[in-house]
C-alpha cells in the first residue's frame, strides 16, 4: 500500500516530466505550479504523519509511566 505523500510525489514526477515535454508556455508553467501543489500537500501529508506517530508515542510513553 502506497503513502498518501508517495501519491502526491507521483503525481508532481508526472507533472514535472509533463512540463519538460511542453512546447507551449503555457502549458509548461500550467504543469509546474501542478507540480508545486502536488508537492506541498506531499510536504503537508509528511508533517501531519509525523506529528502523529509522535503524539501517539507521547500518549504512550504517557500511559506507561502511569
Amino acid at each position: 500500500m502506497t503513502s498518501e505523500s508517495e501519491t502526491f510525489r507521483a503525481r508532481a514526477e508526472i507533472d514535472h516530466e509533463a512540463a519538460e515535454a511542453a512546447t507551449l508556455d503555457s502549458v509548461r508553467d500550467r504543469h509546474l505550479r501542478s507540480e508545486a501543489a502536488w508537492t506541498a500537500m506531499a510536504e503537508r501529508s509528511e508533517r501531519v504523519a509525523e506529528a502523529r506517530a509522535r503524539n501517539e508515542a507521547e500518549k504512550e510513553a504517557a500511559r506507561l509511566t502511569d
